[in-house]
């Protein structure tokens, strides 16, 4: 009778488990003081506000550095490429929480010419330099009169009658009332009044060639920038066009080379006061080193030449605080080259064509976050050394002690949640080969196994829904604390007390019955309606506040417990029922460890 009852108790048991909340029991090894005592007269230490242990600076948004391994990478364990321990990440600016992965595919300075070009206007501003053909209004009356509007000649001058030529070019809009006022003056020394305004500006064309969207002729006027007509031919072509190398030519000659790395970083452009038939030619694209990761500025930034400093790659690029490393991919010499190096060592690095530099963070955090759930009194939150172990953090936990269940704690781990549901789907994975993959002798079996298929693809496909919590049990029976190194992020439950005991699973009424220290496990089942015809006394587990499981109980169960009959299935009704069962248990096991 003995193997009929464990036979028939396994496949109940397993149903069960697979339908609540999947705890891990973490090993019992050095024990520490419990924070309360059974009964719950003694309480905790008063909490420390605001955390446990040297400071760190604070930390942004952190992501895998998936661009640092191909998506080809054979990885010889489970996880990701940087689950590990302390492996690197990349800490991206706050300012810019969506930012892609990996290397920029923008050049720095393309947002430059992403407008269309402004209209060039023949209204002067007062800095304007009055040039060779610009129109020029002059009257004076008083004890002479004369008046003069025409164009500024060859020379330089403008020529006023009763009084002789007045020479204007040279000299600021804002300046041509007081220069024509002096002159006036010479001669006439009493009773004269003059005014004097620049009228328009004359219309130049300037030529804009080389690595432009638009190459050709150009008008606008001589005080236009050189981005003005940059502009208005299209823009620098990002993929083939110099940002780094603009010539201003005149009569073939070179006369000014202008770079606008300057103008992007700090606003300085040099001013060109342009004539007809400038020629601006942008140079072809010269080399390009990639940067990204924990930097503020994500771009292809060009190289002054044939190499770029480390020292200048860092200045253009703004690494964020939390880069400690930075790994610099390229070619040298037709083959593969990489190094691996600190920032500050980076300075001394020479950069080519085309390599690109990763800043990341590869220093282990020194602190830890961990979150307070139920009833706690304090902080919900502590930061903590990271090698903290759980009844060292407990003591810097207050709790009322007529509220808290000390005995019950339990820990919340996001990492144990992953590797719950990875054994859930591995084992479900497993069971649906071996549904589908069975054979059957004859007609009759094989309609049995079609019908059992059908409802044993429903049950998979609800498996997959679960949603694991990650619970480790760090409890033991008799409510010591199992001193476990805490891990970031982790959440530590205390339970309130309760006064009642949950009856479920295979009973007929399932209720909640207030906790009585003389019921035995028999009197909770008769007051929930006494067992189904699947239930019986040797199908009892109990499951505590903390997660612990605790089968065939040796006593009745203790406040806040949750007494469950598991059903008895009989195994002849189905041909793939114990197979089936068996792997269901497998995975139970891979998750929990029963007391």
């Amino acid at each position: 009778m003995q193997p009929e009852r464990r036979t028939a108790r396994g496949p109940a048991l397993v149903l069960a488990l697979l339908a609540a909340t999947i705890p891990v029991l973490a090993p019992i090894g050095a024990l520490a003081q419990t924070p309360g005592q059974p009964g719950g007269s003694s309480t905790v230490q008063p909490p420390v506000p605001g955390r446990l242990g040297p400071s760190t600076s604070g930390a942004s948004p952190v992501q895998s550095i998936e661009s640092l391994l191909p998506d080809t990478s054979m990885l010889t364990r489970q996880g990701t490429a940087t689950e590990a321990e302390a492996g690197p990440t990349v800490s991206g600016p706050l300012g810019e929480p969506m930012r892609a992965p990996g290397p920029s595919t923008t050049v720095f300075g393309a947002s430059l010419f992403a407008r269309g070009a402004s209209v060039s206007t023949d209204t002067p501003n007062p800095n304007y330099v009055i040039a060779i053909g610009d129109r020029v209004s002059v009257r004076v009356w008083g004890a002479v009169e004369s008046e003069a509007i025409g164009q500024v000649d060859a020379d330089g001058n403008l020529f006023l009658p009763s009084i002789g030529p007045i020479r204007v070019a040279g000299t600021r809009a804002g300046d041509l009332q007081r220069v024509v006022e002096s002159e006036v003056r010479r001669i006439y020394t009493q009773q004269v009044q003059v005014y004097a305004v620049l009228l328009n500006v004359n219309k130049v064309g300037v030529f804009v060639t080389g690595f432009v969207r638009s190459p050709g002729r150009h008008t606008g006027t001589g005080m236009d920038s050189v981005l003005d007509y940059l502009t208005r031919a299209g823009g620098v072509d990002p993929a083939r066009g110099s940002y780094r190398d603009i010539q201003i030519q005149r009569n073939g000659r070179t006369v000014q080379t202008v770079d606008l790395y300057p103008f992007l970083l700090s606003g300085r452009l040099p001013r060109f006061l342009f004539q007809e038939g400038d020629t601006v030619v942008v140079a072809k694209q010269g080399a390009l080193v990639s940067v990204d990761g924990a930097i503020r500025n994500n771009y292809l930034f060009e190289v002054p030449g044939r190499a770029m400093s480390g020292e200048e790659l860092i200045q253009l690029a703004g690494p964020l605080p939390a880069a400690t490393n930075v790994v610099v991919r390229g070619t040298r010499n037709g083959a593969p080259w990489s190094r691996y190096t600190t920032v500050t060592e980076l300075r001394r690095l020479s950069l080519l064509d085309q390599d690109v530099a990763s800043f990341i963070t590869d220093s282990p955090p020194q602190t830890i976050r961990v979150t307070i759930e139920g009833s706690r009194i304090g902080p919900s939150v502590l930061i903590a050394d990271r090698d903290i172990g759980l009844c060292q953090l407990l003591d810097h936990v207050a709790v009322d002690p007529v509220l808290a269940d000390t005995r019950s704690v339990f820990l919340l781990r996001p990492s144990i949640a992953a590797q719950q549901r990875r054994t859930i789907n591995e084992t479900l994975d497993r069971l649906e080969r071996q549904l589908f993959n069975a054979t059957s002798v004859t007609t009759g079996v094989a309609e049995i196994r079609a019908s059992e298929a059908q409802l044993v693809s429903q049950y998979i496909s609800r498996g997959r829904r679960v949603q694991p919590e990650g619970r480790l049990v760090v409890s033991d029976s008799s409510g010591r604390c199992t001193d476990t190194r805490l891990m970031d992020n982790d959440t530590i439950v205390i339970p309130e007390r309760s006064e009642v005991v949950l009856v479920a699973g295979e009973v007929v009424t399932p209720q909640a019955i207030v906790w009585r220290p003389n019921l035995r496990v028999e009197d909770y089942v008769n007051q929930a309606g006494g067992f189904t015809q699947r239930g019986n006394l040797s199908n009892i587990m109990i499951r505590r506040p903390s997660g612990e499981l605790i089968l065939d109980p040796p006593e009745g169960p203790r406040p806040g417990d949750e007494l469950i009959a598991l059903p008895r299935l009989d195994p002849k009704l189905f041909q793939v029922g114990r197979d089936i069962l068996q792997l269901i248990y497998q995975s139970a096991l891979s998750a929990r460890v029963f007391q």
